[in-house]
């Protein structure tokens, strides 16, 4: 093959109670990139679009470009050269693991076009420096299930300890995006750097909890854990109407609702694709009552990760 087209999964990390070692992949939204072998050594961006103009066309400067470059130094194949057209299909900055998605799109396809030199999962790291261009830090809880698909706990980073949850748990997601933007690095700044021992012992609870109730599955151990003591309440001021969309999934059904990574943009499980479709539209209302309008996405969990696209897709 002289060129692929691949897509990559946008991803909810944190997860309510899991701060920094929770994500898992949706299968909608997500971005397309394609890349073309050029005689040319090096990675260039020949073109994006969906970004407004935002992202830089400096390979260097691109978390898609950063981790192919990143790869194909860690392979010893930097005489190969690599076009890349970046297509972004969801929002940036909205908390839908965006720069993850394309760090992910990026170095999977390198490795597919070079013939997978390293299986799946080495990847991680290339693209994990995509990450750290993008937020400050070489954080996995978005590239870690964009890449590996499903749901995917980050026990270490030194070392680095990834694992896939096997989910027994049949889950609908509802993904609403208000028109606002957070940024990632000012999200971080507000935490506190010191939490109490009864909050730590309660999140700790809710983690262990929802893990037991996916691999369960067990549907209202889900629900009673989906629960984030710690996170949610300081970032919670960064997103109107929080507390209104998210008490407006629960009437809807929603097993329960928090945050997507730092935000703004909000998720919600559901059991049946029905009921998730109707906490989008009660969540939607929440945010318009205050004149902000939402995009709103309803899937399954990704459990592929990343995939080579055909002609028809």
């Amino acid at each position: 093959m002289n060129s692929i087209r691949v897509f990559a999964p946008a991803t909810v990390a944190n997860v309510a109670c899991g701060f920094d070692i929770f994500g898992f992949a949706v299968d909608n939204p997500g971005d397309e990139l394609t890349l073309t072998f050029s005689d040319e050594p090096g990675v260039r961006i020949k073109d994006i679009t969906g970004d407004g103009g935002r992202l830089s066309r400096d390979a260097s400067k691109n978390t898609a470009g950063i981790a192919i470059q990143s790869f194909l130094k860690f392979i010893r194949r930097q005489e190969v050269g690599f076009d890349v057209v970046l297509h972004k299909k969801m929002p940036l900055g909205s908390g839908l693991g965006s720069s993850a998605a394309s760090a992910v799109a990026g170095v999977f396809a390198a490795n597919e076009l070079l013939g997978r030199p390293l299986p799946t999962i080495n990847l991680l790291p290339f693209a994990m420096e995509g990450e750290r261009f993008a937020s400050g830090s070489a954080h996995a809880d978005n590239v870690g299930p964009s890449l590996l698909g499903g749901f995917v706990v980050i026990r270490s980073y030194q070392p680095l300890d990834v694992i896939r949850i096997d989910t027994k748990a049949q889950l609908f997601c509802t993904l609403v995006h208000p028109d606002i933007e957070v940024n990632t690095k000012d999200a971080r700044f507000i935490l506190k750097n010191e939490v109490s021992l009864k909050n730590t012992i309660t999140q700790m609870g809710n983690v262990a909890g929802l893990i037991a109730g996916l691999m369960t599955p067990d549907y209202e151990l889900i629900s009673r854990s989906l629960v984030d003591v710690i996170i949610e309440p300081v970032r919670a001021i960064l997103i109107p109407e929080f507390n209104e969309a998210k008490k407006a999934a629960r009437d809807a059904g929603a097993l329960g609702c928090s945050i997507s990574g730092s935000g703004p943009s909000m998720f919600a499980w559901s059991r049946d694709a029905q009921t998730a479709e109707k906490v989008g539209e009660a969540m939607q209302q929440a945010f318009l009552s205050v004149g902000i309008t939402s995009e709103t996405y309803v899937s399954q969990i990704n459990q592929q990760g990343p995939r080579v696209l055909t002609d028809a897709e």
